[in-house]
Parts: C-alpha cells; structure tokens; sequence
C-alpha cells in the first residue's frame, strides 16, 4: 500500500527516476489517475511496475496470476512485457475498481491477454486448481487482503511451476511488523506471513525494500532423489 519507495530518500527519489524509469505514457496516465481516487495510495509505485515486467521478461514468462487488482496498473505493466500469446488470470472483488483497468487495458491493447476474475481470491485459486492448472503458471504476483496472505501464497506456489517465481507486495508494511505493540489484524498477518515464508524450505526468497516491501519467492526445482 505505498505509491513510492518510501525507504528511498526523498531528496535522491526524482534523481533514482531519472537515470531508470521508462514508464509508457498510458501507465503513468493510469498512475496519474488513479492517484486522484480515494485510495489512490494503494497504486504501485512506477518503479515497481518496471521491476515486475523485467521479472516476467527474465523468466520468459507466458502465464501469469495476479491476487489482487485495484485499478490495473501492475497487470497492464506486467501484460506489456508479455509475448503475444501471454495470458494473466486476474482475481478481485470490486467491480468499481476494475473497470479502470478494463478501460486502460483496452486502450493499451492488451485486452485480450488478461482474464479477469471477479471473485474472493481464495475461490478463484481453488477453481484454478480443480480445473488442472496445478504447476502451470510461470509467475505470480499477489497483492491483496492481507489476512488471506498466506492462503493465496499457498495456491499460488501450487499452481506456479517449478522454478517459477511468486512476488508478494507490502511485506515492509511501512514499518509496522517490527512494533510489536501493533496488534492491528493487517500488521499481525503480514508479521506473521514474513515469519512463516522465511521459514519455508521450499522456495528461495529475497524481501527488496522496493514500494513498500516486494517478496520474491522461488520456487525449487525438484531434484531426483
């Protein structure tokens, strides 16, 4: 939920812009837009949308998921870095939000390449894996309710193939996790998402203080005993 890198300087944040961001002009319109909504501050920084799209672009991925849309911007990023025949399954719940999205992505012509799933998460995963998608999608990117963190995460690393990747957003939390008077229900599932992910032995995971925290968790190939 931060629409800068805020662990960055304020001071070196135009000049970290300028020497490295090559935002198309439809995402910061989508950026700029969104901005002007009531939860504006949930948009990815412009940063981040780069860094996902040269993620996908590095793991030569094809079909990707995404938990967790708001007003479309990391899917419209990630679907531009993906090949004509790349698909992302898209899951939220809000009408309102999406159907940004669904203009921008139109207009980015891009349509086609997002399947837009209006459900709670957890429903759309468990109807992904019941209909044989167990271990085929190269790529994940979740970004919702954070209660639900770890029930998306779990999905997720099912339905993502061996030596795909899956990245977790806000897992910094402004802060939060480490001040352990905050008993907040969000602060609590993040704090204990990071505790249990570290612990995990079956992915490879690196936390870069980008945004407001991004997670990358790979997943191990399996090895022949």
């Amino acid at each position: 939920m931060s629409n800068t890198s805020y662990l960055i300087p304020d001071a070196l944040y135009p000049y970290f812009h300028s020497i490295s961001l090559t935002e198309p002009p439809l995402l910061k319109e989508l950026r700029e837009v969104t901005a002007n909504e009531p939860r504006g501050q949930m948009q990815l920084p412009p940063e981040q949308g780069q860094f996902l799209q040269l993620l996908v672009s590095l793991i030569g991925a094809k079909k990707c998921l995404e938990v967790g849309v708001f007003t479309g911007y990391s899917s419209l990023a990630v679907a531009l870095a993906l090949p004509a025949d790349g698909k992302i399954i898209a899951c939220d719940v809000s009408v309102e939000w999406t159907n940004i999205a669904r203009r921008f992505w139109q207009r980015a012509g891009v349509a086609h390449k997002i399947d837009l799933r209006l459900a709670p998460g957890v429903e759309t995963l468990d109807n992904l894996l019941a209909e044989g998608n167990r271990g085929t999608f190269d790529f994940a990117f979740i970004d919702a309710d954070k209660s639900n963190y770890w029930n998306y995460y779990e999905r997720a690393y099912d339905l993502t193939r061996s030596g795909g990747l899956i990245a977790i957003d806000n897992t910094l939390w402004y802060g939060k996790p480490v001040d352990l008077s905050d008993q907040s229900a969000d602060t609590v599932a993040i704090r204990e998402f990071n505790q249990k992910l570290y612990r995990d032995e079956r992915v490879l995971i690196s936390l870069l203080p980008i945004g407001d925290g991004l997670t990358l968790a790979l997943k191990k190939e399996k090895r022949e005993a």
